[in-house]
């Protein structure tokens, strides 16, 4: 099957492309990136992408998908539907499933249920210590060999530095990232949300910013100790931030991730104790935000990721204390993404290194978050001035946990390719482009 993305804007900051070109894509590789006037094949099918923007496909490194055993909240095949309806061609699936994906069994698993769906490509995380509880390592070679692209006890971080120096070694030997939930849990045990002026107005048990800089900057002196490639999961503070940038100087294989909750909201969201704000790391306060925002505009922060955390309306109907941590993100991500493009925060070839060239080469994922000859045909195509609001009972996952129902925002995802296969259309895609040929008409 061949298939031409016609008249888009090709953003791909691996071969520094950032121009109007045409997309050739036959059997679920990239053919190659073609200039306009260039000869093209006859027999083939044509997404017209004018006024559009044509990206590598997104990846996701940080989704969970709730199944094995949690599937109330998220099977993988909705969590799938929900990312290409976000964008997201690749999602990255966290090991806290019950049994924990510890195990070749469990990655297998995984990987042949979204075979099945047959939408987002997914790649197992396994877990750093057997049953994600600290104490013994896990068979990471073999659950290399069944398919995991990095390690990572999630949101239960890693009691002490001996164990992460152990693991972080054991890693380097299978060329695995280690990914790191950086919170020190005798600094917050209790805590509900950012310890600050606003939990103290709440009366809520605080959660301080030190907790998650003692881990971040325990990790980076563990990585110049180890050799090892380290992941900071959703930095969420300034001080984390600063670990991360002095590490990067000393040219140490540390990394990080940024959520879009963490930069698009503050602890005072936190005013009505809705329990879809109530996230771990919590929502920091106005200074940690504004440092989010300066590690996205100078580099420091090298990917945006999802944290996609769906949980049932039960469960977060409870009492704001009893509520469990988590919101959904996989369909509001990219809108709120293109908040920093529109605000000037970053440019639009910065946005695609976040969220996809980057997440590629972090993880080692080959040939992908590229459009390069002989790539995965992985894209997706984005419409930076489509203006939409955010309706929770549309979404494609089976949770509605999130803060960001009602809310307007200007740039989506209109289109998800996944192999050279389109699994994922816009509904006013066709609405879309016509009146981009109008313009582009009277212009």
């Amino acid at each position: 099957m061949k298939l031409l993305i016609a008249n888009g804007y090709v953003v791909d900051p691996l071969q520094g492309i950032n121009t109007g070109r045409d997309l050739l894509i036959e059997n679920e590789r990239v053919v190659g990136v073609l200039e306009r006037g260039q000869e093209k094949p006859t027999d083939v099918a044509v997404f017209d992408a004018t006024g559009l923007i044509v990206a590598p496909g997104f990846i996701d490194l940080h989704t969970h998908l709730r199944e094995p055993g949690a599937e109330y909240k998220e099977t993988i095949a909705t969590g799938a539907a929900a990312a290409v309806a976000g964008g997201w061609a690749s999602v990255c699936a966290m090991p806290n499933t019950d049994p924990v994906n510890d195990s070749a069994a469990v990655t297998r698993f995984v990987i042949e249920q979204a075979q099945r769906a047959q939408l987002a490509n997914v790649f197992p995380i396994g877990s750093l210590t057997k049953g994600c509880d600290g104490k013994e390592l896990s068979e990471m070679g073999e659950m290399k060999t069944a398919g995991i692209v990095a390690v990572s006890d999630d949101g239960h971080p890693v009691p002490t530095a001996g164990i992460m120096r152990r693991a972080m070694e054991y890693a380097r030997g299978f060329n695995l990232t280690v990914v790191d939930h950086c919170q020190d849990p005798s600094l917050t045990a209790g805590g509900v949300m950012h310890e600050g002026r606003w939990s103290l107005i709440l009366g809520l048990r605080g959660m301080p910013a030190a907790a998650e800089d003692v881990h971040v900057i325990r990790d980076c002196v563990l990585s110049k100790l180890t050799g090892a490639s380290v992941h900071i999961a959703h930095v969420s503070t300034s001080g984390a931030l600063d670990a991360v940038r002095r590490a990067k100087e000393m040219g140490l294989a540390v990394t990080c991730e940024v959520a879009p909750h963490h930069w698009t909201l503050n602890d005072e969201a936190l005013a009505e104790y809705d329990t879809n704000t109530k996230m771990s790391p919590p929502l920091r306060s106005a200074n940690h935000v504004a440092a989010l925002l300066e590690g996205l505009r100078d580099g420091t922060i090298d990917a945006i990721a999802t944290d996609h955390a769906p949980h049932h309306s039960d469960e977060k109907a409870l009492e704001f204390d009893e509520a469990p941590f988590g919101v959904t993100g996989l369909e509001t991500a990219v809108g709120l993404a293109f908040d920093l493009v529109n605000q000037g925060v970053i440019d639009l070839e910065r946005l695609v290194s976040l969220c996809s060239t980057n997440p590629a080469r972090i993880f080692g994922l080959k040939d992908r978050g590229c459009l390069s000859e002989n790539a995965h045909a992985d894209v997706t195509i984005l419409d930076p001035a489509c203006t939409w609001t955010f309706d929770v009972s549309r979404s494609k996952s089976k949770s509605r946990n999130t803060p960001f129902h009602g809310r307007s925002m200007t740039g989506a995802a209109v289109a998800t390719i996944v192999g050279g296969r389109l699994v994922y259309l816009h509904p006013d895609y066709t609405r879309i482009t016509d009146a981009k040929r109008r313009n582009a008409s009277a212009k």
